[in-house]
């Protein structure tokens, strides 16, 4: 017999919006408001369902105080709405969920999804290296120096053909110059011009999905690093 497990409801139920939420950004790169208020009113559902009612209440708030952070990074333009408002629900939803025996915070998923986030860095600078070892002259046109050069090739690639990427590069005169400035994930335009420095515009809604696994089977991967269980 299968035993009624309410957590494990929780966890499955959170796995079924994030990567919803994570093809539907992918493929129309916004995420209706509706998605977040259908699983929110659950997560409220849920806890009249817990064995301990205070006590899951307690843990649910929490959890939220993850909340004003995202809200305030999500205004700082380092993620967009869909993605703040998908944490927040997350939070109600599966607080503090995993089943690693290592420490986790409020936090744990939003530092776990950063981390990921960081990997399409290596991986542009691994694609400009090789194409430079082709001896492809990827900053043709450009007037800059070596370092911005050398970060360039972190955050982006030169693009025939861009889509749903942001351009890092502008004119001035005759000469390019790389733009390397924070792009705001709400209100920047994607870049349309061909042949053009571009830096992806990676949904984080990947990302998140990709935390939250990482603590539902390691925890917080930083507490975990430095000792802390």
């Amino acid at each position: 017999m299968i035993e009624f497990d309410i957590n494990h409801i929780r966890i499955l139920l959170a796995l079924v919006m994030l990567s919803s939420a994570t093809i539907i950004d992918i493929r129309k790169r916004e995420i209706s408001d509706l998605m977040w208020i259908i699983f929110g009113v659950i997560a409220g559902i849920l806890i009249f369902f817990e064995p301990n009612l205070i006590e899951a209440a307690f843990g649910v708030g929490f959890s939220l105080i993850v909340a004003p952070l995202v809200l305030i990074l999500w205004r700082f333009g380092l993620f967009g709405g869909a993605d703040a408002l998908g944490l927040i629900v997350l939070a109600a939803l599966a607080p503090m969920a995993t089943f690693s025996d290592s420490a986790i915070s409020p936090f744990s998923i939003l530092v776990n999804s950063a981390l990921l986030s960081v990997s399409p860095m290596a991986i542009n600078f691994v694609r400009n290296s090789i194409l430079i070892l082709k001896k492809n002259d990827i900053f043709h046109d450009f007037e800059e120096t070596k370092s911005k050069k050398i970060f360039a090739m972190f955050l982006g690639y030169r693009s025939k053909n861009p889509k749903y990427s942001f351009s890092l590069e502008t004119q001035v005169g005759k000469k390019k110059r790389l733009n390397i400035a924070l792009h705001h994930s709400d209100t920047a335009e994607y870049c349309t011009t061909p042949d053009t420095w571009v830096t992806p515009g990676l949904p984080f809604m990947i990302f998140i999905l990709g935390g939250f696994i990482l603590q539902l089977l390691f925890g917080d991967v930083i507490l975990s690093l430095i000792g802390l269980r």
